[in-house]
């Protein structure tokens, strides 16, 4: 397949933060290829199979989590990579990586954290993600992190555009090893991004009417959803419900996914190279108007209806309860601290706290429950609703 010219390339990489002397006895892959392994053999990665991704603690085993719809997005990154003649390996690894610093419980946990610490800086699962990657998960004897290549962590810290204000955690890390906060990332980054927008707009209907909280006659409200339940009657009249809500949900990935496509190709006409791309003043990567308007009024109708239900809210409330009374607990009594946590732990604030954080935010949601059934002497309830 050709490659644009706008291509990020891997033997152009601005480098890792950390020089490395290979011994070439680990195989020929790409700067990239490394990214995408190293994110795949890491433990912060292997956590977020139990982590939460819309359902707090599912106890079905058909019901997404943070490690399935990572896998997920990664699928939808790589076709419009290869599509658009990216480079595929950058993609894959930001898709695979983009939630890596998501705490236990999804946003219910993330505020939770966000309040705990509001005096010491707050919480930020994005720039959590770059502090999991580049200084807590250290496998290596020669560095902290995962060193991974200014690009992988470019696309991380700007997977929305622009930072303007980084927080407490970008902005250190920012200022050990820069970002180009000011300019938009990569195409591969800007791919990548909507890649996760299309991929949890559709699984998430998917979960939500496995779970009984979305109804097929509310989502038929949604011009864009009656379209294509439309077609799917008229080819497949005699199938199965399940299978044609199954049809359903990848029909409109489709579209969205060629929607993209046709936008962004029209988007880049005349670019040269990546640079021009973070020059563009612009996403270049996006849905058509139409598509936006779209996507928009279905997250709307996910909020209100999913994210938003009743029994997600008392659920959501649960869970911060659990995530505010962990750091309460440690920030009052620290031995109750993992050994290899209580050792590393500052004497300073706010690092103090923030290395508390560290913790709880590397936490799956088992392990929390667990920890706060440990501390408190009770298994909190009602942790459930699928």
């Amino acid at each position: 397949m050709t490659r644009a010219p706008f291509a990020s390339e891997p033997s152009a990489t601005r480098g890792r933060e950390f020089p490395e002397n290979r011994d070439g006895t680990r195989g020929p892959r790409s700067e990239f290829q490394r990214d995408r392994d190293r994110i795949i053999h890491s433990i912060s990665f292997r956590r977020l199979r139990s982590k939460t991704q819309v359902f707090i603690a599912p106890d079905g085993d058909h019901y997404r989590t943070r490690l399935t719809h990572s896998i997920e997005v990664a699928q939808i990154g790589r076709v419009l990579a290869r599509a658009l003649g990216l480079d595929e390996d950058l993609t894959e690894a930001l898709c695979l990586a983009h939630d890596i610093g998501h705490p236990p419980f999804g946003h219910a946990g993330e505020m939770a954290l966000s309040q705990a610490m509001e005096r010491h800086g707050g919480f930020d699962h994005n720039a959590q993600s770059l502090r999991m990657l580049m200084r807590l998960e250290s496998p290596y004897c020669d560095h902290e992190g995962l060193n991974l290549t200014w690009e992988l962590l470019e696309g991380l810290a700007k997977h929305n555009g622009p930072v303007a204000m980084p927080g407490w955690a970008l902005a250190e890390l920012d200022a050990q090893f820069p970002l180009g906060l000011s300019q938009h990332p990569s195409l591969e980054a800007q791919i990548a991004s909507i890649a996760d927008d299309i991929a949890y707009d559709n699984h998430d209907i998917d979960d939500g009417l496995r779970a009984g909280f979305l109804d097929l006659d509310d989502l038929l409200t949604i011009d864009f959803v009656a379209q294509q339940w439309r077609t799917v009657e008229k080819r497949f009249p005699n199938a199965a419900r399940e299978r044609q809500l199954r049809e359903l949900i990848r029909g409109q990935i489709g579209l969205m996914v060629n929607d993209v496509l046709e936008q962004t190709t029209r988007a880049v006409t005349g670019i040269g190279n990546a640079d021009e791309i973070r020059a563009a003043g612009k996403p270049l990567g996006t849905f058509s108007s139409e598509m936006q308007v779209a996507e928009r009024q279905l997250k709307k109708f996910m909020y209100d209806r999913l994210y938003y239900h009743p029994d997600q809210i008392v659920t959501a409330e649960r869970a911060r309860d659990v995530i505010a009374r962990l750091y309460a607990a440690y920030e009052q009594d620290d031995t109750l601290l993992n050994d290899s946590w209580r050792k590393g732990l500052p004497e300073t604030e706010p690092e103090r706290s923030r290395h508390i954080a560290d913790f709880i935010a590397g936490m799956t949601d088992r392990f929390a429950i667990d920890q706060c059934s440990r501390i408190y002497g009770k298994v909190p309830e009602g942790l459930s609703n699928v």
